[in-house]
């Protein structure tokens, strides 16, 4: 016998419309698993999506043999700026395998994507160099990792006048700049200057446009968001594509390089299976996409950044182990990869650091996948059940049907209907507390060596579900050491 599914108490016609905030719309879905448990669902305008909240009921649906990923929602509503580009494409669309052909060499290879930490390194140089030219004063951020806390000693809070006329450090802005200033050095080989600009990058406020229009539409009725909301999807859209992503096309161009990166390869590459080139706008659909997918990556820092200030016995042993890599840091004196000597930690007898570097920081991996856990930088994503077809009949000529019977979860004790959308709300997974002994602790102790691999497949799920560490901690790595 299966058990209902926890739901809000609705309102006639709205459904649970009131139980989502529009503007912080992850923070109400965290509050609705603390107080449903490891699934609920809501309705909103007739619609109901499953929420699932629980590390076993987590790993259950990411069985890919079971459940796929399910384009809906905001991801629809994105597809307006980047149409069917990797991170936005549909189940079966032949254009995710043509684009996953072209850039997987460049994104996942060890040789290209090594040279990253190098220009990631030099870029934080660059902007630590233009806060101690400029700023002193406390790390503002958000609530619950990306900067609260104190107000003293630099380590979160505050922003603003710190009481000696200087502004503070407006830690999420900051490292916004230095993402897109990163992501377009690594993948598109230009330097942008943005970090030092007098004003943010118009591709920053485009991409803020968008993504939380399309996070709002689908709350939205149709006839709403045509008349009243499209041509604020539509000015960030041109933003996007034509001031950045085709000013970057015109300027590879212009200045020809021997650099094989991901531009090249979205430019020059052919798709080996196919034989297909990516179309202009293709090109476009895919550089676009990229600042975007990692924008959760400024939100992470500022949480790691946020929680090792909370924890300063964990700010040590990080140091520590930085040292005994890199060598003690004395002071002031080396840059970091070209900055504005604002290194990486360079100082007397420390060394930059390089991408052979980052497997000998384990503790630095605990601290990336502990932020990870309890700061849930990208806080979700979708999942529907495979469709499950057979013969109408029993002869081979017969109709294929669809078959529509309930989906069972948890051995039955829940079931959804046959193509019922779920999203996977991370803040509850990854504080399972059925997994983690005191949850809302920093530890990333239990997220090093074998205490990681015991745990379950589910609460390891940060960017979705497949493999995306191994590049996503080059990247992160090279922000976070570098800072420290």
């Amino acid at each position: 016998m299966s058990h209902p599914i926890p739901q809000p108490k609705p309102l006639p016609l709205l459904g649970n419309i009131l139980s989502i905030n529009p503007n912080n719309p992850w923070r109400s879905l965290q509050r609705l698993s603390e107080l449903h448990g490891e699934i609920f669902q809501v309705t909103v305008l007739g619609r109901t999506v499953v929420f699932i909240a629980g590390a076993a009921l987590a790993e259950e649906v990411c069985d890919e043999r079971r459940f796929r990923k399910y384009v809906g929602g905001p991801i629809v509503e994105i597809r307006h700026a980047v149409h069917d580009a990797l991170f936005t494409a549909f189940e079966g669309e032949a254009s995710w395998g043509v684009a996953h052909r072209i850039c997987a060499p460049v994104l996942l290879g060890e040789e290209e994507a090594g040279s990253w930490v190098g220009e990631i390194v030099g870029c934080v140089g660059e902007m630590i160099g233009k806060w101690r030219r400029g700023v002193v004063g406390g790390m503002s951020g958000g609530d619950g990792g990306g900067g609260g806390g104190d107000s003293h000693n630099h380590h979160g809070g505050g922003g603003g006048d710190n009481g000696d006329g200087n502004a503070g450090i407006h830690l999420i802005d900051e490292l916004n700049l230095l993402n897109l200033e990163a992501t377009t050095l690594t993948l598109f080989g230009k330097k942008l200057d943005c970090i030092t600009a007098r004003e943010p990058h118009p591709m920053i406020q485009a991409m803020e446009d968008a993504t939380s229009e399309a996070m709002k539409r689908p709350t939205r009725p149709g006839l709403v968001n045509w008349l009243f909301y499209s041509h604020k999807l539509r000015r960030a859209t041109r933003v996007m594509r034509e001031g950045y992503a085709a000013d970057l096309v015109s300027h590879r161009r212009r200045n020809p390089t021997g650099r094989r990166d991901l531009l090249w390869a979205l430019m020059e590459g052919k798709d080996w299976l196919t034989g297909i080139w990516l179309t202009e706008s293709r090109v476009l659909d895919e550089i676009v996409s990229m600042p975007i997918g990692s924008s959760t990556a400024p939100c992470l820092v500022a949480s790691a950044v946020y929680f090792l200030c909370r924890n300063p016995g964990c700010l040590v042993e990080a140091r520590r182990e930085l040292d005994e890599v890199l060598g003690p840091w004395m002071g002031e004196g080396v840059t970091a990869g070209g900055g504005d000597n604002g290194g990486s930690g360079g100082g007397g007898g420390a060394r930059q650091l390089t991408a052979e570097d980052l497997p000998r920081l384990k503790y630095m991996e605990g601290i990336i996948r502990e932020s990870l856990r309890l700061s849930s930088a990208a806080p979700g994503f979708n999942i529907e059940p495979v469709p499950r077809q057979h013969q109408g009949g029993d002869d081979e000529g017969s109709e294929v049907v669809v078959d529509k019977t309930p989906v069972l979860l948890a051995g039955g004790k829940y079931q959804i209907a046959h193509d019922q959308p779920m999203i996977i709300v991370l803040a509850g997974v990854n504080r399972d507390p059925s997994v983690f002994e005191d949850p809302l602790a920093f530890r990333p102790e239990r997220m090093m060596g074998e205490r990681f691999e015991r745990l379950p497949a589910g609460v390891k799920k940060w960017f979705g579900n497949g493999k995306r560490d191994h590049s996503v901690f080059r990247e992160l790595g090279g922000f976070i050491f570098a800072l420290l």
